[in-house]
């Protein structure tokens, strides 16, 4: 029982050491790699960083030809580290175990690596180092390796719609139009005409003024039943694969952006841009007040002022 406690607590190496099979591997490993970063659950660990160590071994199989000391033909401890950057700058993250498996994965993407132990700790939220450790392996990995690069999603028509636009008559014959397109649909709903409440502190009040938009959203998907209410990346992605119409709900994913808008809130329209840009849209439309009040016979207003079309 002690050596197994010894074991829990000692570097991923031992570990490796001591559940290595009859045909042992070669190991590399990453020792002490600490990172400043803004990761955590808890609302005290939002909109500030705190310093995070990772720990990783991964075993691979043994060179069996000349390598003649050139760093190309190995398996570089590079790779690990750029896993481990590559990973935090995708979107922000609430749990280590997230981290830890996509850190993972993307490490068993390289031919040579056969397993991979990985232990990252918080190390300012305690008087303690505080983490997980995870090991996987290209056997018992539910995909194969091969298969762990996501298709590319496909590339979206982003939609703002102000409050006139969305209260228009014309509304459902918009989103027909819009939908014999082809293109998966996005829309992007305006800040509601109420006033907002009002909090004094200027990060609580993002998040009321991003509530506010969420709050429209459900409107819009009252008033049409094509349109469904979306706040993750992983749901777009689907859905835009599935022929889904989304209203964008921008919490999630605003807070959860490692390079986030410079738009505030309350600056619609300019939220609308940047959220079109991270989905790599083929285009924007914005249905303004002015496209609302026209005479327009129910068609889409391709070519009003009050239309931005701009290839992402």
């Amino acid at each position: 029982m002690s050596n197994e406690i010894r074991l829990a607590f000692a570097h991923p190496s031992e570990r490796a050491e001591a559940t290595s099979s009859s045909d042992p591997l070669d190991r590399i490993s990453l020792r002490d790699h600490i990172v400043e970063v803004e990761i955590g659950a808890f609302q005290a660990e939002r909109g500030t960083t705190q310093r995070i160590c990772f720990n990783v071994v991964v075993e691979v199989l043994p060179i069996t030809v000349s390598v003649e000391d050139d760093v190309d033909r190995i398996l570089s401890y590079d790779k690990v580290t750029e896993a481990i950057a590559f990973e935090l700058a995708a979107e922000r993250l609430n749990l280590l175990e997230t981290l830890a498996a996509r850190v993972a994965d993307r490490v068993l993407l390289e031919p040579q690596a056969q397993r991979v132990f990985v232990r990252i700790e918080k190390l300012d939220r305690g008087p303690g180092a505080l983490g997980v450790e995870i090991v996987r392996s290209r056997v018992t990995n539910l995909a194969p390796v091969e298969e762990l690069q996501d298709e590319e999603p496909p590339q979206p028509r982003v939609v703002f719609l102000s409050n006139e636009a969305q209260k228009s008559p014309h509304l459902g014959i918009w989103i027909d139009q819009l939908l014999a397109k082809g293109q998966p649909l996005i829309f992007c709903v305006d800040a509601p005409e109420e006033t907002v409440l009002r909090t004094g502190h200027a990060m609580t009040q993002r998040r009321v003024d991003l509530l506010a938009i969420e709050q429209n959203a459900w409107l819009l998907a009252a008033r049409d039943a094509r349109c469904v209410v979306v706040d993750t990346r992983t749901e777009l992605d689907w859905a835009m694969k599935n022929g889904q119409t989304c209203v964008w709900a921008p919490s999630k994913i605003v807070l959860d952006a490692v390079d986030g808008p410079s738009a505030a809130p309350s600056e619609t329209l300019d939220l609308a841009l940047w959220f079109a840009q991270e989905m790599n849209a083929i285009e924007i439309l914005a249905f303004t007040a002015a496209t609302a009040t026209e005479n327009l016979g129910g068609e889409i207003p391709v070519h009003v002022g009050s239309v931005l079309q701009a290839d992402l």
